[in-house]
């Protein structure tokens, strides 16, 4: 089982990300000694969104389609409803999720970012939550939705919003350190 002081952290994002919901997990998780990557569409910083308008940006360590899933112990993918919905419709971001679900790594999505996983195919009859204005997708996707901070379901932590981004990165930490997680390929 890894030490969260020995991991390494994969986080996709394109434009249109909740500024907070992509800076906390990776300013949090670097802290606590994990090397975290910031990869994206084209390899070129993105744009964050906070309260009303566009908010600086966050650099990019690679492309999305550069990550090699094997070099990573756990996946975060920051919500918003700009970035989920760009990043779902992407196959190399699709490949990316089933292959860390396929390997038993964890899975971490925040605020509209179940919708990726949703596409991706891997939430039937998991615990989960989101925001709550995608709860009907999600549901209607397969999950048993929960409006609680964070839930974890073998591996696959989900989280509602900004306001539980600390018991988003502690589940997170939690879960790395479990290791691998039993899981049916997606």
């Amino acid at each position: 089982m890894p030490k969260i002081s020995d991991a390494k952290v994969l986080i996709i994002s394109t434009h249109g990300f909740e500024k907070s919901e992509l800076e906390v997990p990776r300013d949090q998780l670097r802290a606590k000694g994990a090397t975290v990557h910031v990869a994206t569409l084209d390899g070129k910083p993105v744009k964050g969104w906070e309260g009303p308008d566009w908010k600086g940006e966050a650099e990019a360590d690679l492309k999305i389609a550069d990550a090699n899933t094997f070099d990573y112990d756990a996946l975060v993918i920051p919500g918003g409803q700009i970035n989920p919905d760009l990043l779902r419709v992407e196959a190399d971001v699709i490949k990316r999720v089933k292959d860390f679900h396929n390997e038993g790594k964890v899975i971490a999505a925040v605020c509209h970012a179940p919708w990726v996983l949703a596409e991706a195919g891997i939430v039937k009859g998991r615990d989960m939550t989101s925001y709550g204005s995608i709860k009907t997708d999600i549901v209607n996707a397969g999950a048993k939705w929960q409006d609680a901070e964070v839930v974890a379901d073998a591996g696959i932590v989900t989280s509602r919003q900004p306001d539980d981004l600390d018991a988003f990165v502690a589940k997170i930490v939690e879960e790395i350190e479990e290791g691998r997680h039993e899981r049916k390929a997606a």
